[in-house]
């Protein structure tokens, strides 16, 4: 057999595996593409899920300093009621139960 005889037409057939290759390569691609926009999708979730945590964060942070001042209020208020003499005369009582 000749060559005519098999490829009458007498155009280079295309190579298997060069067909398979660009199939493959796209295919590739293709499924890279889809993962990163899954990808993409989780970190934009997760920077919204992160944005709300902060915005609930400066809202506790201003409610712990409102806190803080109330506390301290409360402490020198006692201690206006109570006494400097009557504080400082408990302190030295319990520093002398101690020695003994």
């Amino acid at each position: 057999m000749d060559r005519t005889t098999i490829n009458p037409s007498k155009q280079p057939l295309p190579r298997p595996s060069s067909v398979a290759s660009t199939n493959t390569t796209s295919t590739n691609k293709t499924r890279q593409y889809a993962h990163l926009h899954a990808q993409l999708a989780q970190l934009n979730a997760h920077l919204a899920d992160t944005e709300n945590l902060l915005r609930m964060t400066a809202v506790q942070a201003q409610d712990m300093r409102f806190l803080g001042g109330y506390v301290g209020a409360l402490f020198m208020g006692s201690a206006k009621v109570l006494g400097e003499e009557s504080v400082q005369g408990r302190g030295k009582q319990g520093e002398g139960a101690k020695d003994s």
